[in-house]
């Protein structure tokens, strides 16, 4: 081993993959998962399947796979478990959410008919426009916690599990802001043993799931582990939290060209997007309050990207717009459109538009993959709280409470690959290269 080199315990035995949610996305990503590792289709979209690492110079020619590089779970060791309300297997779900067909549902129908979903922690109080009776029995939320932290050690048992990852694909919870109830662990705790309504699901879940020493991930915009006491409790537990909301449609957009006009100092006067979605996801942001949540995540990245306060000529008035619309008929083929208002040269004007129609379940299982992979790497590795190396994942990345979160997704994969050099004693990339102009 390098002598710079992390020490970081083996991918050995059996990982675990705890859902929250069995619906479009969780299915898909099991099912992609079975394909793939039958030999039956490619991971496509996932980094740690395909993605490559240059180390060293360019002329060195190093450029192994991520997962030939860093010692990873592979895709046969991984185990699948889920919460949720709705009481389908993953093979029902799957074919519900009508984001895959047949000819790849079939296959593999038996390992997803063994999927059979686990009562959820529910509260209509939190994501309005779902109903379910696969849900626990009324209890205090100090009871509900601890049924959780049952079900994960049940689960590990069962399955003879060596280690646990828990992630959210379940929707979006009605917007919370962080108050005194989330402030430190005593705080949380307290306000569990109160019943306190800022207390929502997501956060049993991620506290059940820190309590049993299991990583905990977010794909969605709710406050959950984006708090001092969940960061708390994840470090003082040595393991690792990371979040929020998956990445994958308009903003993926934003991520990619808002850095284009800043890179260039094209000014902008306005950007508006709008969403026509028709899945499980599209319902809940239906409602007013579960929306609020993903708008929050949604505006926040050009501010962040474009820096209006240090180039107020260029960025310091544009219009920001997002709107998203539940549209059935489109089911999980979710269509962005973005007008882009922008301003070049003594002031001209000009405009970008984009009709990006993608699947948002199909963008986001390989997302799901890459961050159950790299997460259990984080925990082997003794990395611990805030992952903030894996932003580019996520819509709204946690950070720390010392800096501004990082958006733009160039920024953001250079520092997630440096992060694998750093952990494995190679040198980061700066790009300089002045070695091949120099005598």
């Amino acid at each position: 081993m390098d002598s710079n080199q992390h020490h970081i315990e083996p991918a050995a035995g059996r990982l675990g993959v705890l859902m929250v949610g069995l619906g479009a996305v969780a299915s898909t990503f099991i099912a992609g998962v079975e394909l793939i590792r039958r030999g039956l289709a490619e991971p496509v979209g996932s980094l740690t399947q395909m993605g490559t690492i240059r180390l060293g110079g360019r002329i060195e020619n190093r450029v192994p796979l991520i997962r030939d590089f860093v010692p990873l779970a592979g895709l046969d060791q991984l185990v699948f478990g889920a919460w949720d309300p709705i009481p389908d297997t993953a093979y029902e779900s799957a074919l519900k959410c009508g984001v895959l067909s047949s000819a790849h549902i079939e296959p593999i129908a038996a390992e997803l008919k063994q999927i059979e979903p686990m009562p959820a922690v529910f509260d209509r109080a939190y994501v309005r426009r779902i109903d379910g009776n696969n849900v626990k029995p009324e209890a205090g939320k100090r009871e509900l916690a601890e049924i959780l932290r049952q079900d994960i050690r049940g689960f590990k048992t069962a399955h003879a599990c060596d280690r646990i990852v828990v992630i959210w694909c379940a929707s979006t919870e009605v917007y919370l802001e962080p108050g005194p109830a989330h402030q430190n662990l005593d705080s949380l705790d307290a306000a569990i043993d109160a019943d306190d309504a800022n207390i929502p699901p997501s956060m049993l879940y991620a506290y059940a799931a820190l309590k049993e020493g299991a990583p905990f991930i977010n794909g969605a915009p709710n406050l959950t582990v984006d708090v001092p006491a969940m960061v708390e409790l994840a470090e003082a537990a040595g393991l690792p939290i990371g979040g929020k909301d998956f990445k994958t449609g308009q903003t993926l957009m934003k991520t990619v060209l808002a850095p284009m006009l800043k890179a260039r100092m094209l000014g902008l006067a306005g950007w508006y997007s709008t969403n026509i979605l028709g899945n499980r996801d599209g319902e809940v942001l239906d409602d007013p309050g579960s929306f609020r949540t993903k708008e929050v995540s949604k505006l926040g990245v050009l501010d962040y990207i474009l820096q209006p306060d240090i180039y107020p000529s260029l960025y310091g008035d544009f219009h920001h717009t997002v709107r998203i619309h539940y549209y059935p008929p489109r089911g999980d083929s979710k269509e962005g459109w973005d007008n882009l208002d922008f301003f070049g040269w003594l002031g001209y004007p000009m405009q970008i538009k984009v009709d990006f129609q993608c699947r948002d379940s199909i963008l986001a299982a390989p997302l799901v993959l890459d961050l159950v992979l790299f997460t259990d790497l984080a925990r082997r590795a003794g990395l611990r709280g805030v992952q903030e190396w894996l932003s580019f994942y996520f819509k709204s990345p946690q950070h720390a409470a010392s800096v501004y979160p990082e958006h733009d997704l160039f920024i953001q994969q250079t520092k997630l690959k440096n992060t694998l050099r750093w952990l494995m004693g190679e040198e980061p990339i700066t790009h300089l290269g002045m070695e091949h102009y120099q005598d």
